[in-house]
């Protein structure tokens, strides 16, 4: 296998050409206690902002799922300081209203587009702002539903959004309030408070991880997996 030169914060290294920027990273001697999570893209732990030689254009992407190319120059983002407002998602109302109050740079928006060039996701970030912005709650939580939560469009945001948190509202708002709730939910849920189950759960809370792994294979599905 061929090498490729990289430069990681500043520094050249050679790495095996096709490595992802997590596994070239560790090829270059770096162990990764932050900025590393599950290593498949889904947790969004390994933001990583790159450039390219002779492209004026800094990029953005997942250290996981962006492979290495010549010459480039990236470094890590273990976290993106951001504002985290607290709420309590039972005495609000899912309207615009409460975006206006607790998210009120939301309306800053000065749809630039930036937010959803930065996604990994390739999420419609400035969309579901938009969505917001106008009251549709359940386009916007329809929209942001794939968020990974990495951070990635606020740092690129020039209006100081913070979307990953407010496109977090927005689906909590629609799944509280909005979105049409399953009878077979709530009889669930009677049950379980009707101690119906209790034998059950106490056996599985006793058993062993690869013992509830082999269960949970070997389960019986009333439903289609469509």
């Amino acid at each position: 296998m061929g090498k490729v030169s990289i430069f990681i914060m500043g520094k050249r290294y050679n790495v095996p050409e096709g490595s992802t920027i997590i596994t070239a990273l560790e090829y270059a001697g770096f162990q990764l206690k932050r900025g590393c999570g599950c290593r498949e893209g889904f947790c969004g732990a390994c933001s990583t902002v790159y450039r390219l030689p002779g492209d004026y254009k800094l990029r953005t992407g997942l250290a996981c799922g962006t492979v290495v190319e010549k010459d480039m120059q990236l470094v890590q983002i273990p976290f993106v300081p951001a504002e985290k407002v607290i709420y309590d998602i039972s005495k609000l109302t899912p309207s615009v209203d409460v975006f206006q109050k607790l998210y009120p740079e939301v309306f800053r928006c000065l749809s630039c587009n930036t937010c959803t060039k930065a996604c990994p996701q390739n999420i419609e970030v400035m969309d579901y702002i938009q969505a917001i912005i106008k009251g549709d709650i359940e386009k916007a939580a329809d929209i942001s539903f794939d968020c990974i939560m990495c951070g990635l469009c606020a740092m690129r945001c020039p209006a100081e959004i913070v979307q990953y948190q407010v496109g977090l509202l927005a689906r909590r708002l629609y799944g509280k309030y909005l979105s049409p709730k399953g009878e077979f939910i709530k009889t669930r849920v009677k049950e379980i408070e009707d101690h119906k189950y209790d034998k059950e759960l106490s056996e599985l809370s006793s058993m062993s991880k690869d013992e509830v792994s082999k269960r949970y294979y070997a389960r019986d599905l009333d439903f289609k997996i469509t």
